[in-house]
């Protein structure tokens, strides 16, 4: 086996230091960025996105954290195959990956769907977990955009080939800038969609993509909640970031999870819809070395997580 690479400080960086490198972890290739030196920083993007969506944010954050930004199994340069795309099963991969790169513990964030699983990588691996940081986050209520529904319901299958068509894709744009011009919510992430959209370019990425979604949502809407074990992060730092113009996941999902986690922080993006970290990334940087700046590192003791767990609060 090869030896690991030894992270560069930041000032010694260069481009090739954001590039994607790989490791295969049980029989599949996982490509990630690593970049810096410092405590460490897990960034985990959501469905249908990749690395892709950290570019802004890994230089400055790699001047004082190592930054680990994963493309997930299915998704950016990652191998896409016949497999478990579920919530659990990407926290089992995160748990694997940091393991194989010699990382111990991280602060995990986690982007709509990354979230859901930033929150499972803390339920499953508490001991590798400092804290916990949810943006504009899956799974805490049932409701997600229809459109989402709409992709994850029965024989969407038989409709994917019509993706590659120009004329399906021009469609695409059209509404999206037609949402944009009408200065809708979801407008306000169009550039955004449509690259996500773009990322589906062949039959692989587009079923890896409805097999991850149907793994968390179905026609009624979202299937997994976290609010059944939150309670489980007592004692974690916690910070909820969220667009308050949110189409995808609306605002109030927000204020929920605020709630259901007691000493969790909130902080609202106005101006800012699904991406707050691609609205203001120099805000989100500050915003979250604020918070890791006033926050100790959560420690792992097995009895007291057991006895929340026992009374289930």
């Amino acid at each position: 086996m090869s030896a690991l690479p030894v992270p560069r400080p930041a000032e010694a960086l260069t481009p090739r230091d954001f590039a994607l490198q790989f490791r295969t972890i049980h029989g599949h290739r996982r490509a990630f960025v690593r970049a810096g030196r410092g405590p460490a920083l897990l960034l985990i993007h959501g469905i249908g996105d990749s690395s892709h969506t950290w570019r802004r944010l890994i230089p400055d954050l790699a001047r004082d954290f190592t930054v680990l930004a994963p493309d997930l199994l299915g998704h950016g340069g990652s191998d896409k195959p016949r497999a478990d795309y579920s919530i659990g099963g990407y926290a089992n991969g995160m748990r694997d990956l940091i393991s194989v790169l010699g990382i111990d513990r991280v602060t995990v964030v986690g982007h709509s769907m990354g979230g859901g699983v930033a929150m499972q990588f803390a339920y499953q691996y508490p001991e590798r977990c400092e804290r916990l940081v949810l943006v504009s986050t899956g799974g805490v209520s049932h409701e997600v955009h229809p459109l989402l529904r709409l992709a994850a319901a029965p024989n969407t299958d038989f409709a994917l080939p019509l993706m590659t068509l120009s004329a399906t894709r021009m469609a695409v744009r059209s509404a999206f800038w037609l949402l944009e011009t009408l200065g809708t919510d979801l407008g306000r992430d169009a550039d955004d969609m449509m690259r996500v959209f773009d990322t589906l370019p062949d039959a692989t990425s587009r079923r890896a993509f409805v097999r991850t979604l149907r793994a968390a949502v179905d026609w009624r809407g979202q299937a997994i909640t976290m609010l059944d074990r939150c309670y489980l992060t007592s004692g974690m730092p916690t910070l909820l970031v969220w667009g308050a113009h949110d189409a995808v996941i609306p605002y109030r999902h927000a204020k929920v999870a605020h709630e259901a986690m007691p000493g969790s922080r909130l902080v609202t993006f106005e101006e800012a819809g699904h991406f707050p970290h691609h609205r203001d990334p120099e805000r989100f940087t500050a915003v979250l070395r604020h918070f890791i700046a006033t926050t100790t590192p959560a420690v792992f003791s097995p009895e007291p997580w057991r006895e929340r767990l026992r009374r289930g609060c």
